[in-house]
């Protein structure tokens, strides 16, 4: 038998093992940071991924992209109640910070989440009313009966209202203005890492929270989590390929090939749930940028014109290097409501665009500014580089600005653009969500996307209806209908939908998640 002292320190060894298998640190980075870690300001990307890390949702989208319960474990309209959505709240959930999750809090956020300052308000225009029946029940009332209430709910995060109202946060930033809170950079979520330290723009510090009500449920094998934003493609893939980043998200294109052959590098890759597009503002009288007097975009003419300029299918082969999928349509083929018919590209025809400006009375052209996100996208800056020249060949004289995407979001969201590249996820996977956003008028909570000034009394109709009709079949139909009418107005301009890479270390076992939100806590290490 091995005496007492060796067999402690054989156990003590084999604890420190135990702990070592188990403590495994992840650096990650991509272009940009969370635009603020307030979860209800901004309904954007990057800004969810990182919320996604730190907050639980009612229910969320996984690795598949496939619905899955969250701080909901179960949810049902109410028996003859066909406007009322009942939640069962998962029990036995704390804060990072100790409070324990009740239904208020859940109530806390859904209304929050409903102010005017919330990016998130219009995913919630069909509520009137959300009630906690008891600690651990929430009823959500709607104006009028809403099937699609339960996916809005995938990036709406809840929070403690008790940590609210102790720092003065009850109410969301207001991004557009610049407002400063105690929210925008602090966080207190039930999600599966904690924040340990954060400086915007620079890294940010996760550490796992081994008290996650699904510690027992996913793989929780990262220990520490350091997120370290690289504004530049060639730093990025040059600390990969040093070893001081693991996992690359969005993978230059680029540099796609050049990591699939480098020694202890993979890709993983997939469509992503996002349509890159121009928008124009055809509203106004006169543009700001433009040298004409009046608005050539609200000539469905100039529009047309434009559409056949942006040749897609060149962009795709000389700017994204066969990684994209050229765009009839604002929807992505994961959602209800795209066709292969309404998504197929036109035929890029320089000869019939200059005959459209010229009958619009534009035949000498015009100028104009262009404003552009360069740390977004993937090859956001250079495709608009390539819009540029392509417009040039109709007359059209493009002044590109190309800045980092928090002055890009906050100038758009003021109306300062007239013409502008965005791109557009859909994490309901319907085309309701792409109506209330982007072609309903803008009014009210509904519209918020909607930069365009386009607005038209029909087109209102059926995005209220399509959110309420629960007969499948009448609300595609409406769909159908919507759809029709905005695409023969060339509203905007499609150019392609987007595909996703991330690169990493080869003994990581992480699949691409079309929404581009990375699930930390699904990741394995392959020992």
């Amino acid at each position: 038998m091995l005496p007492k002292k060796t067999l402690l320190a054989t156990a003590v060894i084999g604890a420190m093992l135990a702990t070592a298998a188990n403590a495994e640190t992840l650096r990650w980075t991509r272009s940009a940071d969370s635009l603020t870690m307030d979860p209800h300001s901004q309904n954007e990307g990057p800004t969810h991924s990182v919320n996604h890390q730190i907050f639980d949702t009612l229910l969320f989208q996984d690795m598949d992209v496939e619905y899955q319960p969250g701080l909901a474990t179960e949810w049902h309209v109410k028996e003859d109640e066909p406007t009322v959505w009942v939640f069962k709240i998962r029990e036995g959930v704390t804060f990072h910070e100790g409070q324990s999750l009740t239904a208020d809090d859940v109530v806390f956020s859904i209304n929050r989440a409903r102010h005017e300052n919330s990016d998130m308000r219009g995913l919630l225009t069909s509520i009137s009313e959300v009630r906690a029946v008891d600690d651990h029940t929430v009823e959500i009332e709607t104006s009028e009966p809403n099937p699609l209430l339960p996916n809005n709910f995938t990036n709406l995060f809840i929070m403690s209202r008790e940590w609210a109202e102790e720092h003065g946060v009850e109410e969301p930033q207001n991004y557009a203005a610049g407002e400063e809170t105690y929210a925008v950079r602090n966080a207190n979520g039930t999600g599966p890492f904690r924040v340990e330290s954060r400086e915007p723009d620079v890294r940010t510090v996760f550490v796992r929270n081994d008290d996650y009500w699904g510690i027992d449920e996913y793989p929780m094998e990262i220990s520490r989590l350091v997120f370290t934003p690289i504004e530049s493609a060639s730093t990025r893939v040059a600390a990969l390929l040093s070893g001081e980043v693991d996992f690359l998200q969005e993978t230059p294109v680029q540099d796609i090939e050049r990591l699939a052959e480098a020694d202890g590098i993979k890709n993983e890759q997939g469509p992503e749930n996002r349509t890159i597009f121009l928008g124009m503002d055809m509203g106004s009288a006169q543009l700001r940028t433009a040298d004409t007097d009046d608005n050539p975009f609200a000539d469905r003419r100039v529009r047309e014109a434009i559409n056949l300029a942006v040749d897609a299918n060149t962009i795709q082969r000389a700017v994204m290097r066969g990684n994209s999928q050229p765009a009839g349509m604002i929807a992505p083929p994961f959602v209800n409501g795209y066709t292969e018919e309404m998504d197929e590209v036109p035929e890029a025809d320089v000869e019939r665009a200059q005959e459209l400006m010229e009958e619009a009375g534009y035949g000498d052209g015009f100028r104009v500014t262009l404003n552009c996100p360069n740390d977004r996208y993937v090859n956001d800056e250079q495709i608009c580089q390539a819009v540029v020249s392509m417009l040039a060949r109709i007359g059209i004289t493009v002044d590109l600005v190309a800045q980092t995407r928090s002055l890009h979001f906050a100038e758009l969201a003021r109306e300062e653009y007239d013409f502008y590249l965005l791109g557009w996820g859909v994490p309901t996977m319907d085309s309701e969500y792409i109506f209330n956003y982007l072609y309903h008028t803008k009014d009210g909570d509904r519209g918020s996307w909607n930069f365009t000034g386009y607005s038209d009394e029909r087109v209102d109709e059926l995005t209220v209806a399509m959110g309420q009709e629960i007969d499948e079949e009448a609300r595609n139909e409406m769909i159908a209908e919507a759809w029709e009418i905005v695409h023969d107005e060339i509203l905007y301009i499609p150019i392609h939908h987007q595909m996703l890479t991330w690169s990493m270390r080869d003994d990581i076992d992480f699949k691409v998640q079309s929404e581009n939100t990375p699930h930390f806590k699904y990741l394995q290490f392959n020992q």
